[in-house]
């Protein structure tokens, strides 16, 4: 009852947890808040000025900087290839990431090495591995010298073919991303009951049965995590795009969103015109993210 020693008891233990819980939490939040959600506010503030580097002045413009976005045809371009980029990278490591994943999913030590190397390239910064692929790819780099010797006549041009330079960078982002996947994938099968595989064995159910009806729904959770992180990692991509190709060769052949705003915006002195871009460029992501959030969680749901 209401004014109760256990009525208040209970009112005090809750208060008592709330205030412990306050006192993890707040300190996390600040930060978050200072570190990520102010800069995004502020990115978003100067999207409506003219805001530049050296000029004292800034204007507020509205939405002028928008519309001069949309009509500016390199704005298309780069969105084009950021999607073409995402695209690749959200497919290639997720169906290989799995089928690696179902390879190596074994106790013993030589299983255990082989997927410390797969998740190695993960743990190697964008510029690490650009600077590594780099070598490999250039004309007379080790790959075009493998190619020779099997025949090839007239070695691709990977970094430096407008075709081909875009697709290299997309392969090159697969490769660092696909031992992530491959982790995440393994711990989705390690998580699935032992029972049910003994029960669609016993049903008489084949491995792609088995795979299809059992393995398959129940790293649902698997599949989420997979695809959301690699449709950030292609949306941002950056730093492979900077040392590899620095946006060429040509006129933004490989350019993403987020190596043109910083174009624009540190080279280009035209920060206002990079923030409205880079507005567009999480507006993107978000409305993206949560679309493909909703589907596949409601798949989860319906295990």
């Amino acid at each position: 009852m209401p004014g109760s020693p256990r009525h208040h008891s209970r009112k005090g233990g809750r208060l008592r947890r709330a205030r412990e819980f306050s006192g993890f939490a707040l300190p996390g939040l600040f930060l978050y808040g200072v570190l990520v959600l102010v800069p995004i506010v502020w990115t978003i503030v100067l999207g409506f000025t003219d805001r530049t580097r050296f000029d004292p002045r800034t204007a507020w413009t509205g939405l002028d900087q928008f519309g001069r976005l949309f009509q500016d045809g390199q704005f298309w371009l780069v969105l084009k290839n950021t999607f073409v980029v995402t695209l690749i990278v959200v497919i290639v490591p997720n169906v290989l990431g799995l089928g690696i994943a179902l390879l190596l999913n074994r106790e013993s030590l030589l299983y255990r090495l082989l997927r410390s190397v797969f998740f190695t390239p993960v743990i190697l910064s964008g510029i690490v591995v650009s600077v590594i692929w780099q070598s490999l790819l250039r004309p007379d780099g080790v790959l075009n010298a493998i190619l020779v010797d099997l025949g090839v006549d007239d070695a691709p041009r990977w970094l430096s073919d407008p075709d081909l330079a875009l697709f290299s960078i997309s392969g090159i982002l697969c490769w660092q991303m696909l031992g992530f996947c491959v982790v995440v994938y393994i711990a989705g099968l390690n998580s699935v009951p032992e029972e049910l595989h003994e029960a669609a064995l016993m049903d008489g159910a084949g491995p792609l049965r088995r795979f299809r009806s059992v393995t398959w729904p129940m790293i649902a959770a698997s599949v989420t995590i997979n695809t959301v992180m690699l449709l950030i990692s292609g949306f941002k991509v950056y730093e492979h795009i900077l040392v590899l190709t620095n946006g060429g060769p040509g006129r933004n052949a490989t350019a993403s969103i987020a190596f043109d705003v910083i174009e624009k915006g540190v080279r280009g002195d035209r920060i206002g015109f990079a923030a409205a871009e880079a507005t567009i460029m999480l507006a993107v992501i978000v409305a993206i993210t949560g679309v493909v959030l909703r589907l596949l969680q409601r798949r989860e749901v319906h295990l």
